[in-house]
């Protein structure tokens, strides 16, 4: 199996774990990255085996303003520092991966300098998205561009020019040789061009054995952009978003019925990168309304189908909200004398730990198909099965235990992963108790190897008023059959507008792109309030026109 299917991911946005300054003076390297060098112990002891780490090339600001792909942020250090830190981090067995930023570039980049300065006569004026030298620009170039985000200092490349697509080939090339790097993430894939990845794709299979091409995808069908010919994985912002509002609404409808949305996409075959927070959203701590959900969130995470990450610093239980629009308080430096002991005194880096360690040590979890056992709004049952074995998780966002009885036929007992507590099976069920605010991973008695060692019982206190619990809701045939509506589906009859099908989707405006979204998936059955949220906050065009092409 490919390394990437057993990774449990840790993510760094270097420039702010380092305190790197905000802006770039391209004065003399600040060897800031050798800072990370002690957490790779501690990346290692929490039990994943890969780094995602970026952007880390020479930039003007945040880093996604690339100055030149070849030359490390000079805040951060020199090449032979990278090179350094992934050399350190094979050595402990963990992976690394960057971020691909070749969407578009910083204005510093050398082919927009050549066209400020050669204007018509330079040979780079077709590397980026209509170039117009009638028009202008918020920096007063005398030209206009297209760029990204609705930012002038984000230049958009012309993935559709071949010079572009092969320097970005020869770029990637350089990495993996220069670095010895394991993959890459490639920044706002989804709004990509498809024959641009393709390429990708085509260097990531020739410069490494499973060198792993991940995409960033906010919305849309997972597998228009992962599969066997443009990128391995894409991340998960469904899963993302119900995780955590599952547990602040207390609703596991809403985690259940976008796991079996996302099954309908990708099938079995694509395993998702999956979060509960990075660099982009706030923290997991600071989302959740109830703060002891934050056993359950993670137990999900860890047993899900995909690929768990961890983003720095949340193993620690910190907060991180943004503040009038800026994601500095997302990114923050961190000092790893403050944490060195963290996996002995923080209950959530405990917690994280023990997780990777069980994830790490059961198949089932990393291979077994995903069945749901029992759902009601407060507490959740799923197994998940490899070879003909089970493992069932439990869990709870209730302030009150809860009890569970389950069937299984694959063993005569298990075990607790998280307490040690042993259920005997009987005819053919288990009943177990999950405490308020927490679970467990019930693994057979057989599948324990010797060496296993419970921990004592991880308590993230609640916050001092909790949200009211209403009676659960309990989901049955009958039920089903009464009542089509799931919990969450909106009636969005009042936002429908007129358009025209048959009108080219580049011709369309936000508004209409939006209604086509939803035209295509009330075809698929009922809207949510997130699926329409989704939609509706969406106002990038090339994004929209993305997600309404990837409709089967």
């Amino acid at each position: 199996m490919p390394w990437y299917d057993e990774a449990i991911f840790y993510h760094i946005y270097p420039l702010g774990m380092t305190g790197a300054p905000k802006e770039n003076d391209y004065s003399e390297p600040v060897h800031r990255l050798n800072t990370l060098l002690p957490w790779i112990s501690h990346i290692k002891g929490i039990g994943c085996n890969a780094i995602y780490i970026g952007p880390l090339f020479e930039s003007v600001g945040h880093g996604y303003e690339t100055t030149d792909y070849k030359k490390l942020d000079s805040r951060l250090g020199t090449n032979e520092d990278l090179t350094n830190f992934v050399t350190e981090c094979h050595k402990a067995g963990v992976r690394v991966i960057l971020d691909g930023v070749f969407n578009h570039t910083g204005r510093d980049f050398f082919a927009f300098k050549d066209i400020k300065e050669n204007r018509e006569n330079s040979q780079y004026k077709d590397w980026y998205c209509n170039v117009n030298f009638w028009g202008n620009n918020s920096f007063n170039d005398g030209f206009s561009y297209e760029n990204w985000g609705g930012y002038d200092l984000l230049a958009k490349l012309n993935q559709h020019n071949p010079a572009v697509k092969d320097y970005i080939c020869d770029v990637i090339r350089f990495w993996v040789k220069e670095f010895d790097i394991d993959g890459l993430r490639l920044d706002a894939a989804d709004v990509m061009d498809f024959d641009y990845m393709k390429a990708l794709r085509n260097v990531a299979n020739e410069v490494k054995p499973d060198f792993w091409l991940m995409g960033e995808v906010i919305h849309g069908n997972y597998s228009r952009w992962a599969n066997d010919g443009t990128l391995h994985s894409v991340t998960n912002y469904m899963l993302h978003k119900a995780l955590y509002s599952a547990h602040n609404d207390h609703n596991y409808f809403e985690i259940a019925h976008t796991i079996k949305y996302i099954g309908g996409m990708v099938g079995n075959k694509l395993n998702l990168y999956t979060f509960v927070d990075n660099h982009d959203v706030e923290r997991i701590y600071t989302k959740l309304t109830n703060k002891a959900h934050f056993v359950p969130v993670h137990i999900m995470l860890y047993t899900l189908p995909g690929i768990p990450s961890i983003y720095y610093g949340s193993e620690f239980g910190i907060e991180g909200r943004k503040e009038r629009g800026s994601d500095d308080s997302l990114r923050p430096s961190l000092n790893f004398d403050d944490y060195k002991d963290a996996i002995n005194t923080n209950p959530c880096t405990k917690l994280i730990a023990t997780l990777g360690k069980i994830r790490s040590n059961t198949p089932a979890l990393l291979y077994g198909d995903y069945k749901e056992l029992e759902l009601q709004t407060t507490h959740f049952a799923y197994e998940r099965t490899l070879n003909g074995k089970s493992i069932i998780i439990t869990v709870n966002n209730s302030d009150n235990e809860v009890n569970f009885n389950i069937a299984c036929s694959n063993s005569a007992e298990y075990v607790g992963a998280l307490t040690g507590e042993k259920v005997t099976v009987n005819n053919g069920r288990i009943q177990v108790k999950v405490p308020q605010n927490y679970g467990e991973i019930w693994i057979p008695t057989e599948n324990i190897s010797d060496t296993f060692k419970p921990i004592e019982t991880i308590e993230i206190k609640k916050t001092p008023e909790s949200v009211k619990v209403e009676e659960p809701i309990k989901i049955t045939e009958e039920n089903i059959q009464k009542t089509p509506k799931i919990v969450g589906q909106t009636d969005d009859t009042t936002s429908q507008i007129a358009i025209d099908l048959n009108k080219p989707y580049e011709e369309m405006t936000i508004k209409e792109l939006q209604e086509a979204i939803l035209e295509k998936m009330r075809k698929n059955g009922p809207i949510t309030d997130y699926m329409l949220g989704t939609v509706k906050e969406n106002v990038y065009r090339d994004s929209l026109i993305n997600w309404v092409k990837s409709f089967n």
